[in-house]
């Protein structure tokens, strides 16, 4: 457990800011298995000026679950960042995250994202000027990575301008801009900035297990563990988390859920856009990529990926779906490592 500003976030174990996949549904999900927070996918500071649809949708959250409510803005400039801390308060949030490493060039190139790694001074000013925006309203958090490339990891320097300028807690993907999501991410550094650092620190990077968590925070220290990959298609990652028992939900359990997050993922979209006409089609299209999560470590599940590939409606993916799961088991040979025993403590192993 630790606190980031007034909020408790008790278990420590956070959903990233995925694009394209920390919408409302999945973030309510993670947030009923037992997250601590789910922050929303990166929102352009300009974007928000617009609220066009696309906008709307990245706003969207439930006030009655997503307690509190963290969403993430990506921008370089200054006044711009302030401007939309504003907004975002006035759109529910409870939190403001600040995306400082994102890798893509389009984002970069704006001076926004991992950019920000190269230019701490101007990185603490945002946080500065964001504060002084909402006159302290809300806490201001920044995501960030180890460093510009393998040349110039400057995670520590970054993490104390950040803390100096206000930063009210700070999560470190243990990789830098130039590795991108590939090779390994490096634990020790976030163990140096948390040695550093007097604010929350949250690590993240290659915890696609639960056992991969508790081991983080035993190697590092870090005050909470932020979950990417680990929870694609894997939301009880979180209940293990909670728990901190190993859990594996049965055939019938996995089945519900992904018609649950499938319907609640076609009624979120068509909610937001119910003018075009083909918003469902498109909606199930988009929950493709989920459906391959969802599928990994069952027997034959190449064999339904590419059927749902090609389906586009509701009711085709639901009959594939029941398809599936009457002929599926869990195919050993791909699945994560299994433990000898389903009942295994984590937090007593890690003591």
């Amino acid at each position: 457990m630790f606190h980031i500003g007034p909020h408790r976030i008790d278990p420590p174990f956070l959903l990233a800011p995925m694009a394209g996949v920390s919408e409302m549904p999945f973030r309510v999900m993670a947030f009923e298995f037992g997250a601590g927070l789910a922050t929303t996918e990166l929102i352009s500071a300009k974007g928000l000026f617009h609220r066009n649809k696309r906008t709307e949708q990245y706003l969207a959250f439930n006030s009655e679950v997503e307690r509190p409510y963290s969403l993430q803005l990506f921008g370089g400039d200054e006044a711009a960042m302030a401007q939309a801390a504003v907004l975002a308060v006035e759109a529910g949030a409870q939190i403001i995250d600040i995306n400082m490493g994102c890798p893509v060039k389009k984002v970069t190139q704006t001076g926004a994202g991992s950019a920000l790694l190269c230019d701490p001074k101007r990185a603490a000013a945002l946080i500065v000027a964001m504060r002084k925006s909402v006159q302290d309203s809300v806490p201001i958090t920044a995501k960030i990575r180890t460093g510009w490339d393998e040349h110039h990891i400057n995670c520590v320097e970054m993490g104390k301008a950040l803390q100096d300028a206000g930063c009210a807690a700070l999560a470190m993907h243990a990789r830098s801009r130039a590795q991108g999501y590939s090779g390994k991410a490096n634990w020790d550094l976030i163990g140096e900035l948390k040695s550093a650092l007097q604010i929350p620190v949250i690590g993240n990077g290659d915890v696609v297990s639960a056992e991969d968590a508790y081991l983080m925070q035993q190697q590092t220290g870090c005050d909470g563990v932020m979950i990417g990959r680990g929870a694609l298609g894997n939301p009880w990652i979180f209940r293990e988390l909670k728990t901190g028992k190993k859990y594996t939900p049965s055939l019938t359990e996995r089945k519900d859920l992904v018609l649950r997050h499938l319907r609640e993922h076609i009624r979120f979209h068509t909610n937001l856009d119910e003018a075009r006409s083909d918003v469902q089609q498109r909606a199930v299209r988009s929950f493709r990529t989920h459906l391959v999560w969802y599928s990994r470590g069952l027997k034959d599940a190449s064999f339904f990926r590419e059927r749902v590939m090609h389906l586009d409606t509701l009711a085709s993916v639901e009959q594939a779906l029941h398809d599936f799961f009457e002929t599926t088991h869990v195919d050993i040979r791909k699945s994560l490592p299994e433990t000898e025993s389903d009942e295994i403590d984590y937090r007593q192993a890690f003591g």
